[in-house]
């Protein structure tokens, strides 16, 4: 069972980040004492929300309030529930915006889906690969594959290893599926330019990634472990129960093992020095997550690196607008650049 004040924090967040009005999200939370089951549990008044939102035909609104009922993971039927009609509201809802489609590929030996727009084999763009981080779903970033087609990219966003409808399992190795994603996607996308736009722990990831596959040209990012949130012991220790209880889930293990499982995760120096592309990265300088050694390598050893640091937690929930708008320039520069 998660503390509901500890969850509380960490939807606030999310929900700044979407621009949901304060409101809204806190009249919810307002109602939230427990999470077992019934009125006033998370998962019922989240819910709740959820379907006044369907009823009035405010679709995408609903579906993030399904996914934050979601939250953090999948424990049970009830939460299984909510993350379908997330799915399924969101689906209800591309259909009324042209060019957002579904997509599900069978990659590494698992079943990852994707929302999309702009795949085309007759006109393939630069693509603009989109995730999210531990706790959060492909549906909650939905919305973003708008400002990606605006900026000329052909846009997916999808999950980790795990999160949502990923059935793969999270290790070390889940970077592995990025250069997968682009290799399916390589007839209807120009993936030799592509920018990944990969939040916390997809930030790692797409990190990791770029070492290896020269087709991704930049990665955004905000919050991404590097390798002291991995291999430093005490601060694996000391992590919020939410963010263990969910890296344990992901990876199938107890919370107690993560200190002695996370380590191989670690970027090492070779790795960021490897990195030859630019990289933009928002740090929150009181962040509870992601070690604060982390930003100083990164600092030390990647050569083309613009920093956006905010005096807030993890997330930066009180900058929310400035760092949407700081990595969507970032991407856009991405693309303007001739190859």
């Amino acid at each position: 069972m998660n503390d509901v004040e500890e969850l509380k924090r960490y939807v606030a967040a999310h929900a700044e980040s979407l621009a949901i009005p304060p409101e809204d999200y806190r009249a919810v939370l307002d109602r939230v004492t427990h999470d077992g089951v019934g009125p006033g549990s998370w998962v019922y008044e989240w819910s709740r929300r959820a379907e006044e939102l369907e009823a009035e035909g405010e679709l995408l609104a609903a579906a993030q309030r399904y996914n934050f009922a979601r939250f953090p993971f999948v424990d049970g039927n009830a939460r299984l529930d909510a993350l379908e009609n997330s799915v399924r509201v969101t689906d209800e809802w591309r259909v009324t915006v042209p060019g957002i489609e579904r997509l599900d590929l069978p990659l590494l030996g698992g079943e990852v889906g994707f929302w999309t727009h702009g795949l085309s084999t007759s006109d393939p763009k630069p693509l603009l690969l989109i995730s999210g981080g531990i706790v959060s779903t492909k549906e909650q970033w939905a919305p973003v594959l708008l400002a990606g087609a605006r900026l000329g990219f052909a846009a997916v966003v999808t999950e980790l290893p795990g999160v949502g409808e990923n059935t793969l399992r999270y290790n070390a190795e889940s970077w592995r599926l990025i250069p997968a994603i682009l290799d399916a996607l390589a007839d209807r996308a120009d993936v030799t330019r592509t920018a990944a736009l990969a939040l916390s722990f997809s930030g790692h990831a797409a990190l990791r990634a770029a070492v290896e596959d020269r087709r991704i040209r930049t990665v955004a990012t905000a919050g991404a472990p590097i390798r002291h949130t991995f291999a430093d012991a005490d601060w694996v220790s000391g992590l919020p129960k939410v963010t263990a209880d969910t890296l344990a889930h992901l990876v199938g293990v107890p919370p107690g093992a993560l200190p002695s499982v996370l380590p191989t995760w670690a970027l090492s120096a070779d790795h960021l020095r490897a990195l030859d592309i630019p990289v933009r990265y928002v740090a929150s300088l009181r962040d509870e997550i992601i070690a604060p050694g982390d930003l100083a390598l990164l600092r030390e050893h990647v050569r083309d690196l613009d920093v956006l640091a905010h005096d807030d937690v993890h997330g930066a929930p009180r900058h929310a607008a400035r760092t949407r708008e700081w990595l969507i320039d970032a991407v856009r520069s991405s693309v303007e650049v001739p190859l």
